[in-house]
Order: C-alpha cells, then structure tokens, then sequence
C-alpha cells in the first residue's frame, strides 16, 4: 500500500493560519499596545496559545518559511516553534532579521530557534552593526540567548560579546539599549569568572558620562552585585 502523499505547504499554512484565528481574541489583539506591539498585523493570539498550536503542529521548516512570508504577527511568532534549527541558514537568518520590525519576534525567534542553530554566534557578529533599531536589538538579545543556553561554549566568546556590549552601549535608542542590557546580565549569570567581567564593565559603564551608557551600567550593576546573584560565584560584591 502507497505510502500518504504529504500536504502541500499551502494547506498546512492555511490550517496553521485557521488554528490561530479559532483562538484569536479581540482582546489579546487591543492589549497588545500596552506591551509596545503593533497590532495592524495581528491576529490577537496569546503566546501559550500559539504554542499549543506548534504542539500540534510539530517541526516542520517548509511550513514556517511560508508561514513567515504571511506577514501576520503570531505566524511569525508561530516560526520559532516549528522551525528547525539544523536547517536554518545564514542566507536565511539574515532575511528574516531584515524584516525583524518589533520586539516580540525578535525576542521569540531568537529564544525559541535562533539561538539552537550552529550559525548563532556569527548570526551575532554579523548583527551587532545594522542599523535599524531591531536589526540590532537582535544581535544582543542573541547573545543574551547563548549565554543562557549555549551550556558547552567557552569563555572567549563571552568575553568578546562583553566587547560588543561596551561598543554598542551609548546606543540610546530604546529596543537596542535593553537588548545591550540583557545581554550584560545575562553574560555576568554565567559563571565566576564572566560574573566579575561583566560587573567590572558594568561599574565602568555606571560611570559614563554618556545616558545611555550609564543606564545599561547601572541596570546591570544593581543585579550582578545583588547577594542572590553574587553569592551563586562564592563572591563578596560591593553594591553600587
């Protein structure tokens, strides 16, 4: 007996797009504003809905590329749950950052899949110089994704991105300056020796006569030296 021909993407997206419009909510859709989302483009879906909708889904990495093309809010979002990472390319990456245009897709993607892929890290260097204020929000979110997830990476890495961090630092604008701060703090939840690297930037950063740079500073300083955070290391740090 022949073996079932599978569905073609088109039919897949299309049931994929139904799934999300059943659990779709005017409310969702009109809250999304206080949370600095747009909503001409969304469906009004909450978060663990569209994951219950990837559960059932499964990976499948035809379906999110065309789900991306959709344009609609929680299809993109919906990518980061059935995409798959072994098949991710930069070519690939690197276009879907190009449309990157707020922080809920950013922050998804790079969370959910970008951060699984073996392009991650370039997909960083290459990111942290556009220009466009999500472009490089993502560079630094990816990074603050690798260094809560990447277990087996090295230091050096690290010790690098802290470089890129104190670069980008006097950038002011909003989504980029808490992508900048994530990836701080994150990099100083590591281990001791990144803790005392990245509170060492975050203290010369506090003391920037530049806004955004002390911002970034004292943010990261408050809760790298917190005992919580401090006493995970062994380490006695001195509050700012």
């Amino acid at each position: 007996m022949a073996a079932p021909r599978p569905t073609p993407v088109a039919e897949r997206v299309e049931a994929a797009l139904g799934a999300l419009r059943r659990k779709a909510t005017k409310r969702t859709r009109d809250g999304m504003a206080r949370y600095g989302l747009p909503s001409e483009h969304a469906l009004g879906v909450s978060v663990g809905d569209i994951q219950r909708v990837a559960k059932a889904l499964g990976r499948d990495h035809a379906l999110a590329l065309a789900l991306w093309r959709t344009g609609i809010y929680e299809a993109r979002l919906l990518c980061a749950f059935v995409g798959e990472p072994a098949r991710l390319t930069p070519a690939q990456m690197d276009r879907w950052c190009r449309d990157f245009d707020n922080w809920g897709v950013v922050d998804t993607l790079c969370f959910k899949l970008f951060d699984q892929s073996p392009h991650a890290w370039g997909r960083v260097e290459a990111w942290k110089g556009r220009r466009d204020e999500f472009g490089k929000r993502a560079a630094f979110v990816l990074l603050a994704c690798l260094a809560a997830h990447d277990k087996a990476a090295p230091d050096a890495p690290f010790l690098e991105g802290l470089r890129s961090i104190e670069a980008a630092a006097t950038d002011d604008r909003n989504f980029v300056k808490k992508g900048v701060s994530w990836a701080l703090r994150m990099i100083g939840r590591r281990n001791a020796k990144l803790h005392a690297a990245a509170v060492a930037l975050s203290r010369k950063l506090a003391a920037s006569p530049d806004a955004a740079a002390a911002w970034t500073g004292r943010g990261a300083l408050k809760e790298l030296t917190s005992p919580a955070v401090a006493r995970r290391f062994g380490r006695a740090v001195a509050r700012p």
